[in-house]
């Protein structure tokens, strides 16, 4: 089994936190369309004929594209691959394109899942954001998501965000828990280096949540995520039952993948390739039959260090069993030994052959993961 991971990379304005390639030109989305059906043609042999388990739509804002748009897209899929009947096909939203009318016409398509990038539901944070949708319109479309037939709908949050207080975080948890989805994607603001938000920051024109209440924000979302029905199922993501993001689980054990579109990465086992990350220059080199793509060929090292990294953020953990017949004995005795010092000190829980995090390792995760890693 396989996935594939369309990139839309455009957006009507640009979030002040995000880091992500994209553009503000929609004048350029018929061009990006051709080229991203041409590149499916072209990269048709990357996953050996496996069957397609996964069909994720992502960006910038995917719901920028009108359903005859989608539908070349999968046009180009159905005669390249053969999917699974009972793939789980998502697209990315914002909240405002969420209409009636758009919302009947994509339910014309092969979509069975939806991922609105809600990110908080207090209009005075979305402001500060740059996000074009309040609060109102944030719950009118999970509504109208349901009324269009949709049952299978996740929610974006963030928290953390600027000013934001523990008692404001809980009112964003508990409006979400009222909208009655099936999973929610809850992610720590970071400022990422060069963005809106970043330079804010640097400019004293925000105020920061220090790491201890981002700690006890996170420890409210567990409890309230958790007595709702939800299963932390990764440190960011929750799910109610038979509900967890298939798309995201292949990633995190190990399937392969083609990303397709200006700056989509792929993944077969053995190598990584990424595109390059212009719309211009992707589409050019397309149309040229030029390269536009990179690659690197993973070492053992690089497969470890992936499957660590991935594998300790999600509630099964690391398989030593796994360890030990994928790379060798010697990563599994590895893994085991940089672990002890955080089992001793209860940040890791090591039962049945597995190593998984607790609440107390997940606040310390990246320093555990970057221990646990291979230089």
């Amino acid at each position: 089994m396989a996935g594939i991971y369309i990139h839309i990379p455009f957006c009507k304005k640009r979030c002040t936190y995000c880091d992500f390639y994209t553009e503000v030109a929609p004048q350029l989305i018929p061009n990006l369309i051709e080229s991203i059906v041409k590149e499916l043609h072209i990269r048709k042999n990357f996953l050996q004929n496996k069957t397609i388990s996964t069909i994720y739509f992502g960006g910038g804002t995917p719901s920028i594209l009108n359903k005859d748009q989608f539908q070349l897209i999968f046009d180009a899929i159905d005669a390249i691959y053969t999917v699974a009947d009972n793939a789980e096909i998502t697209f990315e939203a914002n909240p405002d394109d969420l209409t009636t009318d758009f919302l009947e016409s994509v339910c014309l398509l092969p979509f069975n899942r939806i991922s609105i990038g809600i990110q908080s539901f207090d209009d005075t944070d979305l402001k500060r954001i740059n996000r074009r949708h309040s609060g109102k319109e944030a719950i009118a479309a999970v509504k109208n998501a349901q009324k269009a037939g949709f049952n299978n709908i996740s929610i974006d949050l963030i928290y953390g965000l600027p000013n934001q207080t523990l008692a404001a975080w809980e009112k964003q948890i508990d409006t979400a828990l009222t909208l009655n989805v099936q999973h929610i994607s809850a992610y720590g603001l970071t400022y990422e280096e060069g963005t809106a938000l970043w330079k804010q920051r640097e400019q004293g024109k925000v105020r920061t949540v220090d790491d201890d209440i981002m700690n006890e924000m996170y420890l409210l979302l567990i409890e309230k995520i958790e007595s709702n029905g939800f299963e932390a199922y990764e440190i960011s993501n929750f799910a109610r039952p038979n509900y967890r993001s298939q798309h995201n689980t292949s990633y995190w054990k190990q399937q392969p993948y083609i990303g397709v579109g200006p700056s989509a990465h792929s993944y077969n086992l053995t190598s990584r390739q990424w595109n390059v990350s212009s719309i211009t220059t992707y589409t050019k080199a397309i149309a040229e039959n030029a390269p536009f793509l990179d690659s690197e060929t993973l070492s053992v090292n690089d497969r470890y260090n992936d499957y660590v990294m991935v594998s300790l953020r999600t509630s099964e953990g690391i398989d030593t069993a796994l360890l030990e017949k994928e790379f060798d004995i010697e990563f599994k005795d590895y893994c085991l030994q940089n672990a002890q010092k955080f089992i001793e000190t209860n940040k890791v829980n090591y039962s049945n052959g597995r190593l998984y995090l607790n609440l107390q390792g997940i606040q310390i995760s990246n320093l555990i993961i970057m221990d646990l890693m291979r230089v």
